[in-house]
């Protein structure tokens, strides 16, 4: 990463490691060019976004997708109790 292109950092995150997994990120870093800092925040940032993505969009097999089509293609069903509680007046606006 050039110069004019490097992050500025605002933000310090401490961590605390075994003598071992210590080795094996800095033979990784080694490994890969970088310095520890861009390594980890790198790192991070990936397994941070696998672990919002099960949270914010997710993905189906074939079947999975076939049988999902099949639901979503259904007519709605008319619900009393739902549309009772949709004609109520609201709580949270003054009329």
């Amino acid at each position: 990463m050039s110069a004019e292109n490097k992050r500025r950092w605002s933000e310090r995150l401490e961590v605390r490691t075994t003598a071992e997994e210590r080795s094996v990120i800095d033979r990784a870093v080694a490994a890969t060019g970088s310095d520890l800092t861009e390594f980890v925040v790198s790192n991070l940032t990936i397994a941070a976004g696998r672990v919002l993505a099960d949270r914010s969009h997710f993905e189906l097999d074939d079947e999975a997708r076939r049988r999902w089509d099949e639901i979503t293609k259904r007519p709605a069903r008319e619900l009393p109790g739902l549309r009772a509680l949709m004609n109520r007046p609201t709580p949270f606006v003054d009329e």
